[in-house]
C-alpha cells in the first residue's frame, strides 16, 4: 500500500511538473525557431484567429485615446475619420499578420515588405506619432475626404517607419534572457526586446500542455 501510495504521488508530481512547466518548454521551442531563423516552426505557435483581432484591437483603441487628445482634429474628421482610421488598420493587419509574412520575417530576421510597413505605420499613427499639422493641413484641404487625408498620412508614416525599421533591423538588439511569467492558469506572458523594441508575447493554454501565442503587446 505503501509503495502504491509513493508511485501515485510520483506519477502526480511528475505530471505537476509537466503542467507547471509546459510553457517553458514552449517558449524554449519559440527562441531555437526564431534563433535559427525558422519561421514555418515559428508560426505553426500561434493562433491568428485570436492574434489578428487582439492587435487590430490595441491599434484602435489607440488611435481613439490620441484623437482625443486633438479635438480640434477630432472635430474636423469626426466619426467618418474614426471610421476611416479603423478600415486602414483592419486592412493592414490582416495583410501584415498572416503565416507567410510572419514566417518570412523571422527567416529573414527582420527584412520587411509593404505590407509590414503598411502596419508599421499604421500603429505608428495609432501611438501619436502623426504629422499633426499635415494632418489638420490636409483635413482642410481634402475638405472632408477622410480616407485621402487617412491615405497621405499613411504614406508619409510608412517613409518614415520603414527609416526607423532599417536601424532596428541592422542596430537593434534582441534579449538574450527574456522575462518569463504566469498571468493565469492558462496565461504566460514572454517579455523582452525584438531588434531594440519592447515586445511582450502572450501565450494561451490549449489542453493540458500545449500553448499557442494569443497575442503580441505593442509599444
Amino acid at each position: 500500500m505503501k509503495k502504491l501510495l509513493s508511485l501515485l504521488f510520483g506519477i502526480l508530481l511528475i505530471g505537476l511538473l509537466i503542467f507547471g512547466g509546459s510553457p517553458y518548454y514552449r517558449v524554449y521551442q519559440l527562441k531555437k525557431a526564431y534563433d535559427n531563423h525558422d519561421g514555418q516552426t515559428l508560426v505553426k505557435q500561434i493562433d491568428f484567429n485570436q492574434l489578428r483581432p487582439n492587435i487590430e484591437q490595441q491599434l484602435k483603441q489607440s488611435f481613439a485615446q490620441t484623437l482625443a487628445l486633438y479635438p480640434m482634429l477630432a472635430k474636423l474628421g469626426g466619426a467618418p475619420l474614426t471610421v476611416a482610421a479603423d478600415e486602414f488598420i483592419q486592412q493592414s493587419v490582416n495583410e501584415a499578420v498572416t503565416a507567410d509574412n510572419i514566417s518570412q520575417l523571422i527567416t529573414t530576421q527582420g527584412q520587411v515588405n509593404e505590407a509590414t510597413k503598411e502596419l508599421a505605420a499604421a500603429w505608428a499613427i495609432a501611438s501619436n506619432k502623426v504629422d499633426l499639422q499635415r494632418l489638420i493641413q490636409d483635413m482642410i484641404a481634402q475638405r472632408g475626404d477622410v480616407n485621402a487625408v487617412i491615405k497621405n498620412q499613411m504614406q508619409l508614416m510608412m517613409l518614415k517607419q520603414a527609416d526607423e525599421l532599417k536601424s532596428h533591423v541592422e542596430t537593434g538588439e534582441d534579449s538574450a534572457k527574456p522575462d518569463l511569467a504566469y498571468c493565469g492558469i492558462n496565461c504566460f506572458t514572454m517579455s523582452g526586446e525584438v531588434k531594440g523594441y519592447p515586445v511582450t508575447l502572450v501565450l494561451q493554454r490549449e489542453g493540458l500542455v500545449d500553448w499557442k501565442i494569443i497575442n503580441v503587446v505593442l509599444p
